[in-house]
């Protein structure tokens, strides 16, 4: 199977702090693909250089057989993203949102309407297409938030814990859109969560990451046989250790200031 994400010999150092060390890992196609780790691990700085918002200090990516370093911006148009944080403009409707994506994206206009209907009737949200998204539950806008990355036909979708907050009832809901857009289009997907078992019931293959390196991948079932473990929870701390992670989250504050700096 063809492989539509390609890390090879990621690196990223903000300063003195090596973030990402040598990290390289490759997507299939069609794949469901869960990245897992600790906080201050080094996956979501692994997730911007993947979605183009960190260029790497060293390093390939390729999506979609696009060098995503080179060719940034024709590399977005190969994947959508739900990010961690809220990025819809509480002061628009849900149709304003998706026609401002459009516009961002280029979207021919004679298909713009027809995509926008497809895809919120898809998360059950096209009956509230004109209601301000300020008065949406924090699980209307994570629907809302996944049609809108959808909405140029990417070939990838890119989520950073797209759940995380969220009660169960949602939870489950939102992962069965997710499956069944996987299983209707073949779209490839990416997610970080850290729910331990929505990685063991929904991906297919997993990475995890510590200390900015990959320290292993494989199936939820393989990597509990790997460790003897009963759960992905119990083989995910066999291979992290238990340890709160206090140098690491002093660890992620120091990142945050290289980054805040190397960005200006």
């Amino acid at each position: 199977m063809d492989n539509i994400i390609r890390a090879q010999n990621l690196i990223k150092i903000f300063g003195t702090l090596t973030a990402v060390d040598k990290v390289t890992f490759s997507v299939r196609k069609g794949e469901i693909f869960a990245f897992l780790g600790p906080n201050g691990a080094g996956k979501t700085t692994t997730i911007k250089m993947l979605t183009t918002l960190l260029r790497p200090t060293s390093g390939a990516i390729e999506l979609s057989g696009v060098d995503a370093v080179s060719h940034p911006e024709k590399a977005r148009k190969t994947f959508g993203i739900v990010f961690q944080d809220p990025s819809l403009d509480d002061e628009l409707t849900a149709m304003e949102n998706m026609e401002f994506h459009a516009v961002l994206y280029s979207i021919p206009g004679n298909e713009v309407n027809s995509r926008i209907e497809k895809l919120l009737s898809f998360v059950e949200l096209w009956d509230r297409r004109n209601e301000l998204v300020k008065t949406f539950s924090g699980g209307m806008k994570r629907r809302l938030e996944i049609a809108r990355g959808l909405l140029h036909n990417p070939e990838i979708l890119f989520l950073d814990e797209p759940t995380s907050g969220l009660d169960p009832q949602t939870r489950n809901k939102i992962w069965e859109y997710v499956k069944n857009l996987n299983k209707q289009t073949r779209i490839t997907v990416f997610f970080t969560t850290h729910y331990m078992e929505e990685a063991q019931s929904v991906a297919q293959r997993i990475a995890i990451m510590d200390h900015g390196k990959i320290i292993e991948t494989g199936t939820a079932e393989g990597l509990m046989e790997q460790t003897k473990t009963k759960s992905l929870e119990e083989a995910f701390l066999k291979f992290t250790g238990t340890a709160l992670r206090d140098e690491e989250a002093s660890g992620v504050d120091r990142l945050r200031n290289h980054a805040r700096r190397w960005t200006r």
